[in-house]
């Protein structure tokens, strides 16, 4: 393997006569050399730029070059340290190489035993870098966080890698449960803020008339109750992140002042006149489908394309494949430690039961799931008769109690379609124009329009999930932004009813 491509060296040699000679070996090798004579040198030089190689002499006029070697140990791993001496001893050797130097040159040596070393430093440098980005391709089961192997979570974690240092505004979007605030911090933790504040405040759960208070902060006597000032997340997310949960349940009213702050960084307090100042990278969430919320008009469209810059969409937990075992299996490790039980695996029912649920709640409901079952039993496995109601036939609230509203949906569906063939067939035989009686249908008043039908069944479905549409979406198994379309398109056809 022979290095052609040029290197960069930072040579560190008291001797002038010497560090010119070194300094001519190296370029010989096709380095860009840097020469320095004192250690504080080669430090101020290393916070200004790394080199490839640093060739160190152990004695120098203001400090040890052991010292130099540490320091660039524990704050650049990445260079890789030539030791070079003129007091050489297998000792010194020894320790030199024990601190992580890749090799130790006594004093004098000719260009031939230089280059030697410099190949053999360039070679494990090109080696450990492949190894390093091969590693970086192989599917991660631990991310930031993340537990999961599959196609669709490889796919999130390079996106990740791919933002985490930039301050474009992310928008994460995902069922309830997948994960949108582990994804935010992901981001943060990975990125160049990571030293910095991450403050998440969800815009849901946060009372309309204070939701103001709690992004800008006020001063006192803003309010009845302000009786002090107060900052708010934007000011205590300053030099990091602010991340924005449910950022759709946002007011229109504050999503203009908002909208103002993400332009410019400026925002004025509660109840205050000076304006202040901050450097915030915004990261936003929702489980609602952003684009439909803008065009029902309950979010602003400008708003939406300044935080919507790079979108990452969480995958629902019943998609992700075996990657529903592994969190399970961690979950269970976890809480065998908190609550001191003996389990140590699953049946294989109880196995095949997990992956092949639909999990509306996601990580969330499965966190919780596992939780429940360690909790109420003790044994060394957990089989099915641990599983919580949910997944029995009996349950109030399940999948079960849907399921037949969407058979017979179904079967009806396919009654009225044989109607129409068989109507179909009887209208070419005779004429288009007969009325309904003539053509021998009985009770033509209870037959309601198809949209009808799929509508009260739907309905139906939320109203059984408690309102949670991505519940209800997942039992029946379509998306939730289908049902909010088709939402919109029962009440543009009532609308037209209602007009007739």
């Amino acid at each position: 393997m022979e290095i052609k491509h040029s290197f960069t060296v930072l040579l560190v040699e008291d001797s002038m006569s010497l560090g010119a000679l070194y300094t001519e070996y190296l370029r010989g090798e096709g380095a860009k050399v840097t020469h320095v004579n004192h250690g504080e040198d080669a430090l101020t030089e290393l916070t200004i730029w790394q080199p490839d190689l640093l060739v160190l002499d152990i004695k120098l006029p203001d400090m040890s070059g052991m010292d130099i070697l540490q320091k660039v140990q524990s704050q650049y791993p990445n260079i890789t340290v030539i030791m070079i001496t003129a007091h050489g001893s297998i000792d010194l050797a020894v320790e030199s190489m024990k601190s992580g130097a890749f090799d130790f040159i006594i004093k004098p040596f000719d260009a031939k035993r230089l280059s030697i070393t410099v190949r053999n430093a360039l070679k494990q440098r090109l080696l450990v870098n492949l190894v390093a980005n091969y590693e970086k391709s192989l599917p991660k089961a631990n991310y930031m966080g993340f537990i999961g192997e599959s196609l669709a979570m490889q796919t999130v974690y390079k996106t990740i890698d791919c933002v985490a240092n930039s301050k474009a505004s992310v928008f994460i979007i995902g069922e309830s449960g997948t994960g949108k605030e582990v994804c935010a911090q992901a981001i943060h933790h990975a990125g160049k803020r990571r030293d910095k504040p991450f403050i998440a405040l969800n815009c849901a759960s946060i009372p309309k008339d204070l939701i103001e208070s709690e992004i800008f902060g006020h001063t006192k006597g803003a309010f009845t109750g302000a009786i002090a000032n107060r900052d708010g997340a934007a000011t205590r997310a300053h030099g990091g992140t602010l991340f924005l949960d449910e950022v759709c349940e946002m007011e229109l009213e504050l999503q203009s002042k908002f909208l103002r702050f993400i332009q410019t960084g400026i925002f004025q307090r509660v109840g205050g006149t000076k304006e202040e100042k901050v450097d915030v990278r915004f990261v936003s969430a929702t489980n609602r489908i952003p684009w439909d919320e803008v065009k029902a008009g309950r979010f602003r469209e400008d708003l939406f394309y300044r935080l919507h810059v790079i979108p990452i969409e969480l995958p629902a937990l019943r998609v992700r494949g075996k990657d529903i075992l592994l969190l399970a299996q961690k979950f269970l490790k976890e809480y065998n430690a908190e609550e001191g039980k003996p389990f140590k695996s699953f049946s294989g029912g109880v196995k095949k039961i997990l992956q092949t649920y639909h999990w509306p709640g996601n990580v969330r409901q499965l966190q919780n799931i596992i939780r429940q079952m360690v909790v109420l039993n003790s044994a060394d496995i957990i089989d099915e008769s641990m599983l919580p109601s949910l997944f029995k036939s009996n349950s109030g609230n399940s999948l079960a109690q849907i399921k037949p509203v969407i058979s017979i949906t179904r079967a009806n569906q396919a009654s009225s379609i044989n109607n129409r063939e068989s109507l179909a067939m009887d209208e070419q035989a005779s004429s288009k124009n007969l009325p309904a009686a003539d053509r021998g249908i009985d009770n033509v008043e209870t037959i309601i329009p198809l949209w009808l039908s799929e509508k009260q069944t739907i309905e139906a479905a939320i109203e059984q999930c408690g309102g949670n549409v991505p519940k209800a979406a997942a039992l029946l198994d379509i998306s939730a932004s289908t049902i909010y379309r088709k939402r919109q398109g029962w009440d543009e056809l009532q609308g037209a009813v209602s007009e007739n």
